[in-house]
């Protein structure tokens, strides 16, 4: 969803709550643990980022510098041409979240391809960055991007099946007369640490048949698509976790359900060989409810267990009444031997949503049965009444052993730092105000 919006909301205060449940029991489950980690919010002293933050924040340790990516690149008609990623660094994380506005430098980033032409189109927003382990300088790393486009930036191609038809196009963030955006992933390469990046290519997308169009698609969010996402490698795979956001198959408006469109949506994951990062393009496979089976441009289905029942208030991703998981944000905890998850909650139009839930997953190797698909019921772990959540994340502290450990986003230890983007209409700020503990 990614831009920059100002929201009529009302500030009416807040709580906390943190609690335990259990892992759900899968057929393909075997000898699997079911006890969920336990955890707390620890109040502390609020921490704000100072500088543009729309997305998961992409980070890594190169040598002894911490290294962080946010910001949005590129093309968008409906909020302007855009050149706010940026990289900072620090000796800790807590330095470079402190970094300054005008401390922050512009790596060298593609351009976008002339409309038409193969290449870079829309604007992008790194989400994740996976650093290829063979690399001991720490140089060589894999940004995974969110990317959004228009009709208007990639007009259909009939011969290729990419791009999009501008007729009976939903409306979008900006009011009646702004179009929709549509999201994809892709993968950029840098050997330099971040300071310059190659564009690899697309890791997964959706295609004009499961654009959801009006007169249904009521949202002012997406037109379709897959997005949002963070990466973690497990073994031979990146795994990619992120938000589907189209039809589970060729809309048609004479025929349209909601509860069709219901069924295939919330967060889902797929994978791709490490080997194939270079040249990501037709190598991923989705999760299409029993396998890595479903090409990059296919039907998968989403976890499950992550989706709001509709008993509980679950609902379409057109619908403007909400009711789905969104935007995750997933590390090892190397404390737990487990995988956590945070992610945000639409509960209304345009994004709406002021709760922040947590996930686990116990099972170390993604790459075994349906591992990939055991997440336990979401908690709510932050609430915050009239304010729009989105983004959380859990990042390292300033500690001996995170430093030692150079921990980042994608593996911490038994305390991080929690940060979320707090949305009022009068302002917009990416912060911390609590460490999470959590116990096994």
């Amino acid at each position: 969803m990614n831009a920059q919006k100002m929201l009529a909301v009302a500030a009416v205060g807040g709580m906390l709550i943190a609690g335990v449940g259990f892992l759900p029991v899968s057929p393909l489950s075997v000898d699997r643990p079911t006890a969920t980690p336990t955890f707390k919010l620890v109040p502390s002293q609020t921490f704000y980022f100072n500088s543009f933050v729309d997305c998961n924040m992409a980070e890594a340790w190169v040598g002894d510098t911490f290294r962080i990516f946010p910001g949005k690149h590129g093309e968008d008609p409906v909020w302007g041409y855009a050149d706010d990623l940026k990289f900072a660094d620090g000796r800790n994380a807590d330095e470079a979240f402190s970094r300054k506005a005008n401390e922050f430098r512009t790596p060298k980033i593609p351009d976008n391809a002339p409309i038409g032409k193969a290449g870079l189109h829309g604007a992008v927003w790194f989400e994740t960055v996976y650093q290829d382990a063979r690399d001991r300088s720490g140089r060589t790393l894999y940004a995974v991007y969110h990317n959004e486009n228009y009709p208007s930036t990639l007009p259909y191609d009939p011969k290729t099946g990419e791009g999009y038809i501008n007729k009976n196009w939903p409306q979008g963030l900006k009011g009646p007369t702004s179009p929709a955006a549509v999201c994809r992933i892709g993968i950029m390469k840098s050997t330099d640490g971040g300071r310059s990046w190659d564009n690899r290519g697309l890791f997964i997308e959706d295609l004009q048949p499961r654009m959801i169009l009006k007169p249904h698609n009521t949202s002012n969010t997406f037109a379709g698509g897959v997005g949002d996402p963070s990466a973690v490698a497990s073994g031979d795979y990146l795994y990619l976790f992120y938000g589907e956001y189209g039809f589970p198959g060729t809309y048609q408006p004479a025929a349209y359900q909601p509860e069709n469109e219901y069924k295939g949506q919330c967060i889902s994951v797929a994978r791709i060989r490490l080997s194939d990062l270079d040249n990501p393009v037709g190598k991923a496979r989705r999760w299409d409810g029993r396998g890595f089976n479903a090409p990059p441009n296919g039907i998968g289905a989403p976890i499950a267990s992550l989706q709001i029942p509709r008993a509980e208030g679950g609902g379409p991703a057109s619908s403007p009444t909400g009711g789905f998981h969104w935007g995750p944000s997933v590390s090892w905890n190397s404390y737990l031997n487990a995988w956590v998850m945070l992610m945000g909650k639409v509960v209304g139009p345009s994004w709406a949503g002021s709760d922040i839930f947590i996930s686990f997953n116990t099972n170390a190797d993604l790459s075994q049965g349906d591992n990939a698909q055991q997440w336990s019921k979401p908690q709510l772990l932050l609430s915050r009444p009239g304010h729009f959540l989105w983004y959380p994340s859990l990042q390292p502290l300033n500690t001996p052993d995170d430093i030692a450990q150079k921990r980042t986003c994608l593996k911490l230890g038994q305390k991080a730092r929690l940060f979320v983007k707090d949305i009022l209409p009068e302002k917009s700020v990416y912060l911390s105000e609590y460490v999470i503990e959590f116990e096994k």
